[in-house]
């Protein structure tokens, strides 16, 4: 089976360096409606997307993710989860509504799938587009920090970045883990097939050994272990949930 919509998926990868070529109103509002028509919870549409252009803006999500590329990318899209204007639009409707749900972990992670949702679809129509992009879960770096530079009201939380523009580098597609380490039938397999684990670990050491942007030597499971043991915690995410008046119920 193959069409499109299929060699956009399979032809996916992320894009880091961009031509200084900002997006055009059109391509935005198209990205804007694919985004809209993701699917949403409960048709809820539990998400906003702020479009970062300020370069003031703009160096605040570099000082937080450590990226300077976003400041040269097309367009800055920061997606955030929004239970705030639903809350306002049934308050607009009876002043006395009992919003306490939207203060609920269920509610919180509706949000959050919306975003993702919506920003998979827009990094998709976009690539078919011919742009390019990567989806940055480093503004988690300092959610404080964000919340206070775009003005982040309660019930919001910043989820993801996506820096989208007309990449300016050749990359190849990293390869995905062993459908069978990952697909199961009816119920969780716990056993780990080790030969084939293995074999993905050297598909990947080849991989970085051949990419464009640069090689080093590394496997899948020596990411896992350096990124367990290097990455620092992002301590600051749930009390930041809490603040944002979220996981009440």
């Amino acid at each position: 089976m193959n069409n499109q919509t299929l060699k956009t998926l399979f032809n996916h990868r992320s894009i880091r360096k961009f031509k200084h070529q900002n997006l055009t109103q059109e391509q935005i509002k198209t990205l804007l409606k694919a985004a809209q028509q993701a699917s949403t919870s409960q048709f809820e549409q539990q998400y906003s997307i702020i479009s970062v252009t300020d370069p003031k803006q703009l160096q605040v999500i570099a000082d937080v993710t450590g990226f300077d590329f976003v400041k040269s990318a097309g367009q800055y899209f920061l997606f955030v989860a929004d239970q705030h204007r639903n809350e306002q639009i049934l308050k607009s409707i009876d002043p006395n509504a009992d919003t306490s749900n939207l203060h609920s972990t269920d509610k919180l992670l509706a949000g959050i799938h919306d975003v993702d949702f919506a920003m998979q679809a827009m990094l998709t129509a976009a690539e078919s587009m011919g742009l390019g992009g990567v989806v940055m879960g480093s503004i988690y770096n300092d959610t404080s920090k964000i919340i206070k530079a775009f003005k982040l009201p309660q019930l919001t939380f910043p989820v993801l970045g996506l820096a989208l523009g007309v990449p300016d580098e050749k990359s190849i597609v990293k390869p995905r883990i062993t459908p069978s380490i990952i697909h199961y039938q009816n119920v969780y397999n716990d056993d780990i097939n080790q030969d084939q684990l293995n074999h993905y670990d050297q598909i990947v050491h080849d991989y970085y050994q051949k990419r464009p942007s640069g090689n080093r030597s590394e496997t899948f499971t020596h990411h896992l272990m350096s990124d367990l043991q290097n990455n620092p915690i992002r301590k600051n995410i749930l009390p930041n949930f809490k603040k944002q008046g979220f996981l009440k119920l």
